[in-house]
C-alpha cells in the first residue's frame, strides 16, 4: 500500500476495505483510525505507535492532507465501517475479542454481532471501565490465554492506541481501535448520513449530536490552518 507521512504519522492508503483485511491478515498489527486530531495533536508516542503499524485515513483532514502530498485518488476509510466488513470477512476462519464502551453497550454489541454474524467465534468481551491495573492486567492475561485472532478495542484516543500496543506486545493478533463505533453499532449514537460523509461534514454532524466533542473538533480547524497556511506538515 501506498504511505505518506504526514507531521511525523506514517498513514497508508488502502484501495479498499478488503486490502487492507488482506494486508493485516498475512501480517498482523494495529489498526489506527487517524483524522485532523490524531495528527494535530501527534506524540512521540502517538507517533511509534502508528509508524509500526497501519494507520489509515479515517477522518477527512487526514484525506485533505494526503491529497496535498499528491495521493489524489485517496478517500476515507471509515474505521465504524471497517470493523464490520473485517468481522464478515474473517468469521469463517478467525476468533474475535471485544473491548471498551459501557457494560450494556458491549453486552448488546456480542448479541447483535452473534446474530448479524452466525459463524462469528467471540471468545470474550470485556467493557472499557478498568479501575485499577489489576483489572487491565487481568484483561491482557485473558487474551494470552485464549489467543484471539482479532482484538476490536473501542475506548477513545490514545486510550486506545496505548492499551493495543500492551495487547499486542503480550499477544499478536490483528488489533483495530473503534473509539465510539460499539454505541453506532447498538444505535446509543446516529451514524452520520453517507451525503454528509462523502462531503466531508462527518465532523459537524457529530459535533451537533454530541456538543461536547465541540472543543475536539477545534483541532479540525487548526491542522487545516496549518496545512494549508503554513508549512507545518
Amino acid at each position: 500500500m501506498k504511505n505518506v507521512y504526514i507531521n511525523g504519522l506514517r498513514i497508508y492508503a488502502p484501495s479498499s476495505f478488503e486490502e487492507i483485511i488482506d494486508f493485516v491478515s498475512i501480517e498482523p498489527k494495529i489498526l489506527v483510525a487517524i483524522n485532523a486530531e490524531k495528527i494535530y495533536h501527534a506524540t512521540e508516542i502517538t507517533r511509534s505507535i502508528v509508524n509500526n503499524n497501519i494507520g489509515y485515513p479515517d477522518g477527512i483532514g487526514a484525506v485533505y492532507a494526503m491529497r496535498k502530498k499528491g495521493l489524489q485518488q485517496e478517500n476515507r476509510v471509515p474505521g465504524c465501517d471497517l470493523w464490520l466488513v473485517m468481522i464478515e470477512k474473517l468469521q469463517s476462519n478467525k476468533s474475535f475479542y471485544f473491548v471498551g464502551a459501557k457494560p450494556a453497550v458491549i453486552k448488546e454489541t456480542v448479541a447483535r454481532l452473534e446474530k448479524q454474524f452466525p459463524k462469528i467465534n467471540i471468545l470474550g468481551f470485556c467493557d472499557g471501565y478498568f479501575k485499577t491495573d489489576k483489572e487491565k492486567e487481568d484483561l491482557i492475561n485473558n487474551i494470552v490465554k485464549v489467543k484471539p485472532d482479532v482484538v476490536f478495542v473501542a475506548m477513545g484516543s490514545p486510550r486506545q492506541e496505548m492499551l493495543m500496543e500492551e495487547m499486542y506486545n503480550n499477544h499478536t493478533a490483528i488489533y483495530q481501535g473503534l473509539g465510539g463505533s460499539f454505541d453506532l453499532f447498538v444505535g446509543v449514537v446516529k451514524k452520520t448520513p453517507m451525503f454528509l460523509q462523502n462531503n466531508g461534514f462527518h465532523w459537524l454532524y457529530r459535533a451537533l449530536q454530541q456538543p461536547f466533542r465541540i472543543k475536539r473538533h477545534l483541532a479540525l480547524f487548526k491542522f487545516l490552518f496549518n496545512l494549508y497556511l503554513t508549512k507545518k506538515y
